[in-house]
């Protein structure tokens, strides 16, 4: 049920907090640095033109930009840290091109910080990174260092208060938080003498120093967009670097029933938005969330889930290797909605629809395959490893906890494997796509490849180890069965090499797919 906020307003005066021991949050901290020597600069307006981070001491670096942030609607912008030695305080000055002549070098020296520009943040320690109001008018703060455990959930809340601080003249309220798990904490709104103000906002807990926080509440960006039509089915994945895949996985799972699409873009640096441009063209409906935060996967499927519940009724989270699949579409001529929408058939009591995985391996190639994922990969492990999910939106539990593959629902919901389809996963792919893993995992929980932890983990590749060297015989590992049911399916309804050809399958106003002609 949607919080009454006129409970707030009737307790308001408990919340104010003049006498507190720590003084209120200020509002000027947004940038944050990065692991792999990157900062991170947050502004509430975007760059004109080529923008550069200046840095103490006159150094500077190009400003590459990641998109406008989904919660308070900040732009975001990725700058090397120029040199090893440069100072790390205070954070660097975002200009945009008409702040420098395009001929002329950028300012030898740094423009001096305003006295209210405070310290540059650091990724590796406890902050909110974000918020995003969701209906019912909640607040989601996301922060590390709350939580240290995936499967942790907090329910004594009220040692966590959220804090929100009006800028202007110092105002300040909190309030205990309602549910606290992984990165994810939800709060109640502002009360009313602040919900109409920018407001910076944080978390104290257990009556310490609030935390560090690159978090805004802006009354203007808490209006939800209008939704006209609840699609079915929708599909949510967190992506990097992986758009010369997408346009093969997105065509398939449009075509058998997934109406909407959200990737969650983690500051790629490839062709992604030229991709999902010509998806669009194409008559899909696909949109890019901007999530540059490291090791938030669990976080962003949150976000994605709490976010789009009045606009989709069924999610299913993957990833772009993932394709739901059964063994008796090969009978069906070609594809259409009603594919996905048999297996979401359920009673309403069922939130939760779990999928087996079939792992993939490379089946011989020592390339990304020309035709594509699904008709080049045809090679995997005999018994499933894993599953993943189709999420009634409507059934996630409050706290938003997931591991991933699942998550946990509300009380009187239940979950079911279903024996209608599947999961292909292509994940041990040719050797020269698989190495990119090496370089860092987006789940907040699961150890990098490099770290010499949880060895065995089925989220490994058994007997890899820790470095980026490829083992002998990699080409035909991972392969205890010939499975060649999808690339046939895949050569019927798109045609021979299809998965190669880039997003030229159009779809009309109903969704049918018109098959694309063979390869020569």
């Amino acid at each position: 049920m949607p919080r009454q906020t006129s409970q707030a307003d009737l307790s308001f005066a408990r919340r104010l907090l003049p006498n507190r021991r720590h003084s209120p949050p200020q509002l000027r901290e947004d940038a944050v640095l990065l692991p792999d020597r990157e900062v991170l600069v947050l502004s509430a307006e975007p760059a004109v033109g080529n923008a550069m981070c200046v840095f103490q001491g006159g150094a500077s670096s190009p400003a590459r930009a990641l998109g406008r942030l989904p919660g308070p609607g900040r732009h975001a912008y990725l700058c090397p840290l120029p040199g090893s030695e440069q100072p790390l305080q205070p954070p660097p000055m975002l200009l945009s091109a008409s702040s420098y002549s395009s001929s002329a070098a950028p300012p030898a020296t740094a423009p001096a910080p305003a006295a209210d520009f405070h310290k540059l943040l650091n990724w590796n320690d406890s902050l909110v990174f974000d918020s995003a109001p969701v209906p019912g008018g909640d607040l989601l703060l996301f922060a590390k260092g709350t939580n240290h455990h995936q499967g942790v959930i907090n329910t004594a809340t009220s040692n966590i208060q959220c804090i929100y601080s009006k800028d202007s003249d110092g105002m300040v309220a909190s309030s205990p938080a309602t549910t606290s798990a992984q990165q994810v904490i939800r709060c109640p709104p502002p009360p009313a003498p602040l919900s109409s103000s920018n407001l910076h906002v944080t978390v104290a807990l257990n009556g310490q120093e609030p935390l560090p926080s690159l978090a805004t509440y802006t009354p203007q960006n808490t209006a939800l967009p209008e939704t006209r039509e609840r699609k079915s089915i929708c599909a949510c994945t967190m992506v990097r670097n992986v758009a010369k895949f997408l346009p093969e996985w997105v065509r398939y799972h449009a075509a058998v029933g997934v109406d909407k699409f959200f990737l969650y873009d983690n500051a790629s640096e490839d062709d992604l938005a030229g991709q999902v441009s010509g998806l669009n063209s194409a008559g899909i409906d696909i949109s890019t969330v901007a999530w540059p935060w490291t090791k938030t996967q669990e976080a962003g499927l949150s976000h994605c889930a709490a976010s789009n519940q009045p606009s989709c009724e069924w999610m299913a989270f993957m990833d772009v290797d993932e394709f739901i699949f059964s063994p008796n579409w090969n009978e069906v001529e070609k594809p259409s909605k009603s594919l996905l929408e048999s297996v979401v058939s359920v009673d309403q009591e069922v939130g939760q629809i779990f999928l087996p995985c079939y792992d993939f391996g490379p089946s011989g190639q020592t390339a990304h395959p020309q035709e594509g994922v699904c008709q080049g990969y045809t090679c995997r492990l005999t018994r499933p490893e894993r599953h993943k999910s189709l999420v009634r939106l409507d059934a996630v539990a409050d706290s938003l906890a997931n591991s991933v593959h699942h998550f946990t629902l509300k009380p009187g919901f239940q979950k079911m494997w279903t024996t209608l389809a599947r999961i292909n996963h292509y994940k041990y792919q040719a050797w020269t796509e698989f190495k990119s893993k090496f370089k860092r995992r987006v789940s907040a929980f699961v150890a990098d490849w490099t770290d010499p932890v949880n060895l065995q983990s089925h989220d490994r590749a058994p007997g890899l180890g820790v470095d980026p060297v490829e083992p002998v015989g990699w080409a035909e590992s991972f392969c205890e069965l010939k499975d060649y049911t999808m690339k046939k399916l895949s050569e019927k309804w798109f045609g021979i090499g299809s998965g190669g050809r880039g997003a030229t399958t159009a779809f009309n106003s109903n969704g049918d797919i018109a098959p694309s002609p063979s390869l020569p």
